[in-house]
């Protein structure tokens, strides 16, 4: 598939949403949103409200990263609500199953959050209920964080379970990469086997967001273009 960028507004001025959300809808693909509880992750950020408030001024789909406790709970909700994309995550959810077809029954995208100290292979069999992969290249909860190389391993092993589970089926399961994303690391995630990419602090932190997100979206392109894993 190919190359998705998804800005994460984690890093962009909150007092200002819509007009950040602006700011990349020519160049990006997703408007990525990290809704923190401050419960799973040690932070509070952003809830449903928010969340509809910006689904009424976002021409780009909205990609909600929900780190919360009791996603089976509230995830849903999210869906209903507008957004094109709703991810769980593996370590907080009780009955994965039913709320990721809870999601998609309700309209949106469903996805896995997987964190970096949690292996894939123990999810290998939900792979069939989702639409998308997240795997956190940073310790979940704040932006701006240094990209953990240690991850890049499993970003080639969770591509190969993609790859094993859906030969022949139809759909396909994009492997998202979220933390310390930028231009210094975007081509070893790529090259590792991501398609989707959440930049924060180097697309907001960067004069010209837009500018930014086509650079990345380039870099991307080319090292795919040259991956193991595309052959």
């Amino acid at each position: 598939m190919a190359v998705q960028i998804s800005p994460s507004i984690l890093s962009a001025d909150f007092a200002r949403l819509a007009e950040e959300a602006k700011a990349v809808e020519d160049a990006a693909d997703w408007l990525h949103v990290d809704v923190m509880d401050n419960h799973f992750v040690p932070n509070l950020t952003l809830g449903l409200p928010v969340v509809e408030a910006l689904l009424k001024h976002a021409a780009l789909p909205v990609d909600c990263h929900l780190m919360i406790d009791d996603p089976d709970r509230h995830a849903p909700a999210y869906a209903e609500a507008g957004a094109g994309s709703v991810t769980i995550h593996a370590e907080a959810a009780k009955a994965p199953v039913r709320t990721l077809r809870a999601i998609k029954a309700a309209g949106a995208r469903c996805g896995l959050g997987i964190n970096p100290g949690t292996a894939i292979e123990p999810y290998a069999d939900l792979l069939d209920e989702v639409d998308m992969v997240l795997l956190m290249t940073v310790e979940p909860g704040f932006g701006g964080q240094k990209f953990l190389d240690l991850v890049l391993p499993k970003i080639t092993r969770t591509r190969a379970l993609i790859a094993a589970r859906r030969a022949g089926a139809e759909g396909e399961i994009w492997l998202q990469v979220d933390g310390g994303v930028s231009e210094e690391t975007i081509e070893r995630c790529a090259e590792a086997g991501a398609d989707v990419f959440v930049a924060g602090s180097a697309v907001y932190g960067a004069q010209d967001p837009a500018q930014a997100t086509r650079d990345l979206r380039a870099q991307a392109e080319r090292a795919t273009a040259r991956a193991a894993w595309r052959a």
